[in-house]
């Protein structure tokens, strides 16, 4: 069935065909309508599970470790500020090795106040254990949300799903909704060892003493890198099952390109548009789409950069005193190899502001113009 979507409601009609069982809800601007929508569902019957209305989104994220303790799919939604105001519990979850899903949509960070899209609430929780994934379009949020539940359970890790607040959040577009039998199918009910069982009673979460700790956060680590592979994996099941095919990081038109532009979610969109253009203009540049941020997808990025002249990497967010993230982790995943590009890293699209593409095009043309970055942070389309 095919239906002219918001992403928000993408989203939530992704989270009913999980069959989740525990919704905890806070509203914030702009992720409110996945969790109105839920529950609507609930209220009416058609999603059999609890909706827990909670007094902040601290308590939405304690809310969901313990159902998820209890061993039940369980969901939430923030954005922002309140992603920051969950960061203890961030950790407490990866750290418990809980496989629950929460859509963040992008918004910027306070002060000042503002609404709007960027990067920098999520990415600043980087470090907290989640996988995360950054998505392009409508249809991408619907088909993420699914394969982040059977990604988060085989690993046994908790993942957030990512998408650009207005740009697609409350934008509508077309979008293929799998019948609930088909997603019945792959993705069936999971079944785990460890979880709170009054009638087999174990101890969770208890004090680790220095012994244990290293080997815990070792054990962690392997999971991380054993979601690189299974998001490959998972994306190829889900074409199988569904005609839509998914990797960690994508690659159009690199083969031949001497330039590669690096975008992340719906960056992409313009992006694509303009190496088109270009190509058909005779100029050898190809564009690649981060979808995996964590894991970082090292092994493909330095396959599709390294022998390339320039990357030029558009990042909507920035680390006070680096510059942009993403560009970062690319030259640190580049730092080793013989044959890499220079990286050029530019800010743009902060606080909401359109990277429209005249501005990738700008960008794109000063970035092949120049022998080498002028500076680590290059900020475009600030108003003069």
């Amino acid at each position: 069935m095919k239906k002219v979507l918001m992403g928000n409601h993408a989203a939530s009609q992704a989270v009913k065909l999980a069959r989740v069982k525990m919704i905890a809800a806070y509203p914030i601007t702009p992720q409110t309508q996945i969790v109105e929508e839920l529950s609507e569902m609930c209220g009416s019957g058609a999603l059999d599970a609890k909706f827990l209305k909670v007094e902040s989104e601290h308590s939405a994220m304690a809310s969901c470790i313990a159902a998820s303790a209890t061993g039940v799919r369980a969901f939430t939604a923030t954005s922002a500020n309140g992603l920051a105001l969950m960061h203890e519990l961030l950790h407490w979850a990866a750290g418990a090795r809980l496989p629950l899903v929460m859509v963040n949509v992008n918004r910027a960070m306070a002060p000042g106040w503002n609404i709007w899209c960027d990067q920098s609430d999520s990415l600043s929780q980087r470090d907290t254990g989640w996988l995360q994934f950054y998505v392009e379009d409508n249809q991408e949020v619907l088909d993420t949300v699914l394969m982040a539940y059977a990604i988060a359970e085989k690993v046994l890790l908790p993942v957030m799903v990512c998408y650009d607040a207005f740009f697609l959040s409350h934008t509508y577009e077309p979008v293929d909704i799998p019948a609930q039998q088909e997603v019945d199918k792959w993705l069936p009910e999971h079944k785990r060892d460890f979880i709170l069982d009054t009638n087999n009673p174990k101890s969770l979460n208890a004090l680790v003493m220095p012994d244990l700790y290293m080997e815990m956060r070792y054990k962690l680590e392997q999971a991380h890198q054993a979601a690189i592979p299974l998001v490959n994996e998972t994306g190829a099941s889900f074409y199988k099952a569904f005609g839509r095919r998914y990797h960690a990081v994508e690659a159009i038109h690199c083969e031949d390109a001497e330039v590669v532009l690096v975008t992340s979610s719906s960056t992409t969109s313009p992006a694509r548009l303009v190496i088109e253009e270009m190509r058909n203009r005779g100029i050898k540049i190809g564009l690649v789409k981060i979808r995996m941020f964590r894991p970082f997808p090292v092994e493909d990025v330095c396959r599709i950069l390294c022998g390339k002249k320039k990357a030029v990497v558009i990042d909507r967010n920035f680390s006070f005193g680096k510059g942009g993230i993403f560009a970062d982790e690319i030259r640190g995943a580049l730092c080793n190899e013989t044959h890499r590009p220079l990286v050029y890293g530019y800010i743009a699209g902060l606080g909401g502001r359109d990277i429209t593409p005249e501005l990738v095009r700008e960008i794109v043309e000063e970035a092949c113009q120049t022998k080498h970055p002028p500076s680590l942070a290059l900020w475009k389309g600030l108003i003069k």
